[in-house]
């Protein structure tokens, strides 16, 4: 049986712990989309730190429809915000390469533009950026490369979907974010309508190892050996000297 309360409190004492080695006068920067990772990340950093050491950092690429759920979260916190649009960023980089990106690229273009702002507002600051992934997602790779999966302190990515939102419960966060329908933000599908699964089958796979769809079972395990890379440091040749 999951203790969320247990865990929370230990994943509060973490970030203490993190911040007291790694800058101890440092402020928690974090990208709120308004889902739900962000907001216990977020949370668990006003809990751990203080309000008025969190910096939520609101992302748009032009429009975004539920920017309004972001809102709340800030304002449900209480910790200072800055909106920065990253569409004419995106755009920039679109128009300066010299031929057509693929559909991939253009996919992942806005997270790695939206990393690089949240180290931007970090070091101007005296920020460490709190990674929001979790590990349902990371499981199965659902994260861009060198975009929302990285950061330099990652407070959810080793508890799953039903844990984190069991977290947000504890937090006190608002139930509209916590049961937030996850839409990737990229091509406007619901994570589960990209994924051909459920985050209720992947959790139970997960923590238990049972799936009773074998189709299921066989993409989740093609996606998590697929994308075991981005899990992973980056290969370094080792002269022999």
């Amino acid at each position: 049986m999951f203790d969320a309360v247990k865990v929370k409190n230990e994943c509060v004492a973490w970030i203490r712990d993190f911040f007291a080695k790694n800058g101890p006068d440092c402020n928690a920067v974090v990208g709120i989309s308004g889902g739900k990772d962000s907001s216990v990340v977020a949370a668990l950093c006003a809990e751990a730190l203080g309000k008025d050491r969190v910096v939520g950092v609101l992302m748009p690429c032009g429009e975004q429809a539920d920017i309004d759920m972001a809102k709340l979260l800030v304002s449900h916190l209480g910790i200072e915000s800055v909106i920065v649009n990253v569409k004419d960023a995106v755009e920039g980089i679109k128009n300066a390469v010299p031929f057509e990106l693929s559909t991939q690229s253009l996919t992942n273009l806005p997270p790695r533009v939206r990393m690089a702002t949240l180290y931007a507002v970090s070091q101007s600051k005296n920020g460490r950026v709190a990674n929001t992934c979790n590990l349902s997602e990371d499981w199965v790779g659902y994260s861009t490369r060198y975009g929302d999966s990285v950061g330099d302190f990652s407070p959810c990515s080793r508890l799953t979907v039903a844990e984190v939102k069991e977290i947000g419960r504890v937090l006190g966060l608002p139930d509209v974010l916590v049961d937030k329908v996850p839409i990737d933000g990229l091509c406007g599908k619901t994570d589960e309508e990209n994924l051909g699964f459920t985050y209720a089958e992947l959790d139970r796979y997960i923590r238990e190892g049972v799936i009773d769809d074998p189709a299921k079972k066989e993409r989740i395990d093609r996606l998590h050996k697929q994308n075991q890379f981005k899990l992973e440091l980056m290969p370094v040749f080792e002269p022999n000297i």
